[in-house]
Formats: structure tokens, sequence, C-alpha cells
């Protein structure tokens, strides 16, 4: 089976293995070196000094930690959204009482900086600024280094969910300015789900150390002063970790940059396939066009679930409908991110060309 999802994203043998080990003491020293190991291994892949705690739980759940480790209820946060997992940060801000300030931008465009900045100087109460950096409903990628240079102008918190970015298209954390920067293991980093990474400046900290919503199993700094003991403060998915050990190794192998140089020709043939075969990109400008996930509209008179049926059942090819009520029906989605090379992306587009001669006839 040809998995080509936005996530969960397919895993080498050797992570699969990997997890496949047998279980050792989660407060034993085997269990400190292998959270040491990782946890410097992200910091090298994230692109920053700071300390990341290492969740067990989804890249939700790391973005609701980003929120309520730094807000307070009524803190009014500025919330940027360009699809549907824009809109979930502003729905996690909402749940714990955060005043939500909405900026939405027509689907299929990625943020413009130049309204983020109109917002921050018409509302000068505003305290931290949310943005998803690569929208995998529309397969568009928000220019971050602008945005963050944006908000840092007005002195504002920033909070990046990079969950289908990170790893994957390039993101420095440290050199850019974001200040909470949450991911997942299951897209970019070739794991299977289960744990979520968060890194903290120290304007992050600062925040935190003042912030007033309830936590406990998401509470930050319990993640960061158990990491320093060589532990978790909570059992933790010792499987994915092991996989994820294996994984950050075969990442820096290859060497950041060469990841990134490769996701971005291989999204460039996902491109000229989906072109050359006479469909449209729900991006409007190739400029923000994503590295990691392709949107398609669906063409007249075929619908969704028939093409996407028909390339799983037929041809063994797994690709995603549209997500939220504004985009299913009208798209499916390839996810190029992670464990991908130009053979899968072949065996995509030789799919779709026979499914959609078949479904036409």
């Amino acid at each position: 089976m040809n998995l080509r999802v936005p996530g969960p994203t397919p895993c080498p043998e050797e992570v699969l293995q990997a997890g496949a080990r047998q279980m050792i003491n989660h407060r034993g020293p085997e269990f400190a070196e292998l959270i040491n190991v990782v946890h410097a291994s992200l910091q090298k892949v994230f692109n920053t000094q700071s300390d990341i705690a290492v969740l067990t739980c989804s890249g939700t759940g790391g973005l609701e930690a980003a929120i309520v480790n730094t807000l307070s209820p009524g803190d009014r946060i500025l919330c940027i959204s360009i699809g549907v997992f824009g809109d979930r940060l502003a729905q996690v801000a909402e749940a714990y009482g955060a005043d939500v300030v909405h900026l939405r931008f027509p689907l299929g465009e990625a943020a413009d900086p130049d309204k983020i900045r109109e917002a921050l100087q018409d509302d000068l109460s505003i305290k931290a600024v949310a943005v998803t950096h690569n929208e995998t409903s529309t397969g568009v990628t928000n220019d971050l280094r602008q945005i963050a240079s944006t908000v840092r102008a007005f002195d504002k918190l920033l909070i990046v969910d990079a969950i289908s970015s990170l790893g994957c298209i390039q993101l420095d954390v440290d050199a850019w300015g974001c200040d909470v920067v949450v991911t997942g293991s299951q897209k970019g980093f070739m794991v299977p789900p289960g744990l979520a990474f968060v890194s903290v400046s120290d304007r992050g900290w600062d925040a935190s150390k003042i912030s007033r919503m309830p936590r406990f199993y998401l509470d930050l700094e319990k993640h960061v002063v158990a990491r320093r003991r060589g532990q978790t403060p909570w059992t933790p998915a010792v499987s994915v970790l092991f996989g994820l050990e294996e994984a950050l190794k075969q990442m820096l192998s290859e060497g950041m940059q060469a990841i990134h140089q490769r996701h971005k020709m291989i999204a460039t043939q996902v491109r000229n396939g989906i072109l050359g075969l006479g469909l449209e990109l729900f991006a409007r400008d190739l400029e923000y066009a994503s590295d990691t996930v392709t949107a398609v509209k669906i063409p007249d008179g075929i619908k969704a679930g028939d093409l996407l049926g028909m390339l799983r059942n037929q041809h063994g090819v797994v690709l995603a409908g549209g997500q939220g009520p504004e985009m299913e029906g009208k798209v499916f989605r390839v996810g190029h991110l992670g464990f991908v090379d130009s053979s899968a992306v072949e065996d995509v587009m030789a799919a779709l060309e026979k499914t959609l001669a078949g479904l036409r006839a």
C-alpha cells in the first residue's frame, strides 16, 4: 500500500524495528540516555538552544500545551487562520478562556504579513500571536520568517503550529524568533503517532511564569525539569521514543538542508504531475504551495469518494480527502513528507492517471 496522506506517514523499516524493542525502565539509566540523546537531536532539527518538551500525546496536545503554558484567561491572542488547523488553534485558546481576535484569510491563500501588522497596530492589547506554518487542509505554507519578524516588531509572543512543516521545510526557531513551536512525531519525523515536541524560548518561559490557565499533564515546566533528570513526569510512549531515536539519526545523517531540498524537489514533481494530468491545484499562488502536502481540486463530474476509493482498491494508493466542511468533497490531498522519494510519487501519478481515465469512461 502506498500511503500518501499528510500523516501519519510511512516509517522506515529501521524505525519500525527500533520501536519493536523490549521495554526498559523509564526511571532507569537506559531511558535517561535515550531521552537526552533524543533531546539533543531535536534541538538540531529545531535549530534551537532552548529546552524542548517531549510529550506523550498528539500534535493537538502540543498545541494545547503551548496555549495553556503561556496565557491567562482573558488574555487577547491574535489567531491567524488560512484553514482548518489555524481555526483549531483559535478553538483551543477559546476553550481555556482566552480573548481570541480572529484574522482569517481566504482558503488557498497564505497569510498577508501586512494585514497582521495592521491588526497588531489596531489593537495594542494583544499579548500573543498564533499561526500555522504549513496548512495541510489547503496545501499552503505561510511565510513564517516574515510573520515572525512582524510579530517581534510589536514585542508579542509568537506561537507556531509546525506539525506538518518542521523537519521538512526550513524553520530556524531561534534565528526567526519563534517563542513556542509545536510539532509531532507522525509526519516529517517518520515515526508512528504518539509524541509531540514543544520548544519554548526565554520569552516563552517568562510568559509561563505568569500564566494562569489550568494545566497538569501538559505543564511544560514539569517535562523540562524531569528531562534534566533523565526522565519524563509521566509514563512516556517508550516504543515511539525508540523509533524516534533511530529516525533522528537518519535525519541528521542526511542533513537538514538536504532534507529541505528533497522535499522541494518532490513537491515540484507532485505539482508538475498534477498539472500534467489537467488537474487544478487548490493553492492560488505557487510561491506559497506547500512542500509537504498538495491539495487538488476534484474535477467536475467526479465524486471524491469514487476517486479515493478506486485509487485505494484498484491501485493500492491511499490519498486524503478534503478536511473540514468547506473542503470536504472539493479536494483530495497528496502527502509528500517524511519518508518519501520520487518513485513513490511516480506510482501516485500513474495510479491517478488510470483512475481518472476509468471514472471518465
